[in-house]
């Protein structure tokens, strides 16, 4: 059973919380990708035809981490210490670790473990909120698309080389 507002954020009160979940998720991510750049490593590798420019990952990811933070903020204000919150924060703390991983350390086998356990729990996500908070189930859904096509990327990367 659909509920059609399962959770009623009252504004102003709960803006903190919102400006709290956006400035973690978008400044944990955004250092990530600074101390983690492609650089040279990234660039000597052979990449498959759908490689997409360096430039698509900064925007997509930016969009993301908000969708992603408005999602975990919504479940947690609903259900602070619910199953559905610990899977969220899981897929954050892999999302975190997949670059370090792949451009700093190159451990591109090791980073494709990751981003499949990170699809994992967003699916997780997903069936998880579905029935009671669909829209933060929504906002997952682009997530989900492009960690299909990042962990395609990541297995193409570390085939080819």
């Amino acid at each position: 059973m659909k509920s059609e507002n399962p959770i009623s954020p009252s504004f102003p009160k709960d803006l903190p919380s919102l400006v709290l979940f956006l400035a973690v998720v978008l400044g944990v991510g955004i250092t990530i990708g600074v101390l983690n750049t492609p650089g040279a490593w990234y660039e000597g590798l052979q990449k498959p035809p759908f490689n997409p420019p360096n430039w698509v990952f900064a925007p997509a990811w930016t969009i993301l981490y908000i969708l992603i933070a408005i999602a975990g903020w919504r479940t947690f204000l609903r259900a602070p210490d619910s199953r559905v919150m610990k899977i969220w924060y899981g897929q954050m703390v892999l999302n975190w670790i997949w670059s370090p991983l792949f451009f700093t350390l190159h451990f591109m086998w090791t980073a494709f473990a990751v981003i499949a356990a990170m699809l994992y729990l967003i699916l997780n996500f997903i069936g998880g909120s579905w029935q009671t908070d669909r829209l933060s189930a929504q906002l997952f859904i682009p997530y989900a698309l492009w960690t299909c096509f990042a962990g395609i990327l990541n297995l193409s990367l570390a085939l080819l080389n």
